[in-house]
């Protein structure tokens, strides 16, 4: 392990740039679908000897921010190039059209991300020094620089560091105390931490104990909790989740239409069989006897509901008196000579009338509009879901109430992504609802990220998670993250089961980002407390 530290702490010039795009790239291996956490214990101490060499020392404050700055967006640029490359498989859907944009849709979106992980590293730079502490000032640039990005412009908290734990539920149990911003710090400490095992640094032992002792901390935490959680409690209404897999290049096509929703309600139709009494609260309680909420993914039909009265009926007569259908839907809606569509989501009951709808409040730049229109339209860049006119945002998050049952929160898409998005106004929702359509990203480790990430919430808000995927992977997950019935990914598939029950709002539901602010606050406060005052006293 010395004869490592010193290849990275010696490196200089090309060496020292292709050893931090490398510790960045392989720091992708830690996020779903891989979840090899353990490859952070080289990633994490390769950047702070990298920035150990880089630094040197009697440097001053802007010369420190400037030598880190380089090594930091190179290990962003490998990071979020091994980790979000499936994107460039959405612009193969019309590949005629767009394939033109994947190098610079896989290069540009990498490049651009790095450089919060670039101002995160080069404000620790700043604080660097040859003690333990440098490490701990490299954890909070790291953790805070995916804040900063889930945060600024429209946020894209995609893969932050939380998810390095998300494959193993004791270890993502912390989420419900600090959410992924507080856990993706507690993954960054543990890990920069390890650094302490081999240099010479003063207190490098100790720092090294202080990062088995945290894992060990959040170990312990999470099988506590899950033990003491026992089995899910469910309440009395059963679930039916629609996974169609109707290929992206195919589904709005108008020859298909007639055929796309020929398969909606032939899957909704089919015979119930989530008929598991052991889930029931008691032996009578089973699916066969509940009112029964029929889910269907993002704009699950290529048209619109409401101008197709046919459409309506034969929804009607899949559902009994009280039941509901909750689908993704494209919404339209008159602004003057201009038709406005919203992004939406329908509650429709056994009439085949639409009750209540929510419109989706964060919408995915250059997916369902275009930022910076006119100048990007001018060099060619075109938003890839064409429709008559543009997507317009919701106003707000907010809850929407099935027939029976408890309501529930409907986060569409990317939105299941931000944890914010899991909060509302409203009075607290029984469940979380991420209808997606993840056929966009083919079989890679995109959908699989999503459901991964979309979990999160479960955790942190302490409700069940319903996901309906067009295709990608749906399931049910209770208020503890834990899986109770999943699809495969790209399978037609009718998963019926129970709805969950809610547990008591956990630390973090209640407080917010009260909570990640008050551990980000601390940490800083020991780091400099125990290192740049003490140096104040020795000099």
């Amino acid at each position: 392990m010395l004869r490592l530290a010193q290849v990275f702490l010696l490196a200089f010039g090309w060496r020292r740039l292709l050893l931090a795009t490398g510790c960045g790239a392989l720091a992708a291996l830690a996020m779903p679908p891989f979840g090899v956490f353990p490859v952070l214990a080289i990633s994490f101490p390769g950047l702070v000897w990298l920035l150990d060499g880089a630094i040197g020392e009697g440097r001053g404050a802007v010369a420190r921010f400037r030598a880190a700055f380089l090594p930091g967006w190179l290990f962003g640029f490998g990071f979020f190039l091994a980790g979000l490359w499936w994107i460039g498989r959405a612009f193969l859907v019309e590949a005629d059209v767009y394939a033109w944009m994947i190098p610079f849709a896989v290069l540009l979106l990498p490049a651009g991300l790095a450089l919060f992980t670039a101002l995160g590293v080069g404000v620790a730079g700043v604080f660097w020094s040859d003690r333990w502490q440098r490490a701990g000032f490299l954890a909070l640039g790291l953790a805070g620089a995916d804040a900063v990005r889930g945060h600024v412009l429209t946020g894209f908290p995609w893969n932050t560091w939380a998810y390095a734990f998300a494959a193993l539920p004791e270890l993502s149990q912390a989420a419900a105390l600090v959410g992924i911003y507080g856990l993706g710090l507690l993954v960054a400490l543990i890990f920069c931490g390890l650094a302490g095992f081999v240099d010479q640094t003063a207190g490098g032992r100790r720092l090294t104990v202080m990062s088995v002792v945290l894992f060990a901390g959040l170990a312990v935490f999470g099988i506590a909790r899950l033990s003491l959680a026992g089995d899910p409690e469910f309440e009395a209404v059963a679930l039916r989740v629609v996974q169609p897999s109707i290929a992206q290049e195919d589904k709005w096509k108008p020859e298909n239409r007639s055929r796309v929703f020929a398969s909606y309600l032939e899957m909704s139709k089919r015979p119930w069989t989530g008929n598991d009494p052991s889930a029931a609260s008691d032996a009578e309680a089973t699916s066969d006897n509940l009112p029964r909420i029929v889910i269907w993914p993002e704009s699950a039909v290529p048209f619109l509901l409401t101008d197709a009265p046919e459409a309506l009926s034969a929804i009607a007569a899949l559902l009994g008196p009280a039941d509901t259908l909750v689908t993704g839907a494209v919404r339209a809606d008159a602004e003057g000579a201009e038709r406005v569509f919203y992004n939406s989501v329908y509650v429709i009951d056994g009439d085949g009338a639409v009750r209540d709808a929510y419109d989706k409040v964060r919408l995915v730049p250059f997916g369902e509009y275009l930022p910076f229109k006119p100048l990007l339209e001018r060099i060619g860049l075109t938003k890839l879901v064409t429709l008559p006119g543009v997507f317009r945002a919701g106003f707000r998050h907010r809850t929407l109430e099935p027939l029976s049952g408890p309501a529930f929160l409907p986060l569409i898409c990317y939105e299941a992504i931000f944890p914010g998005a899991a909060t509302t106004r409203d009075a607290r929702p029984g469940w979380i609802l991420n209808v997606t359509n993840d056929a966009w990203f083919g079989d890679t480790p995109g959908p699989r990220q999503h459901f991964a990430q979309a979990r999160m919430r479960a955790i942190e808000q302490g409700l069940p998670l319903v996901r309906a995927a067009n295709t990608g992977i749906s399931g049910v997950v209770d208020p503890y993250g834990r899986t109770l019935a999943r699809s495969d990914l790209a399978a037609a598939v009718v998963i019926d089961t129970r709805l969950p029950a809610a547990i008591l709002p956990p630390l973090y539901a209640r407080l917010g980002t009260f909570a990640p602010v008050t551990l980000f606050l601390v940490s800083f406060g020991v780091l400099f407390v125990t290192g740049y005052l003490r140096n104040a006293r020795n000099d």
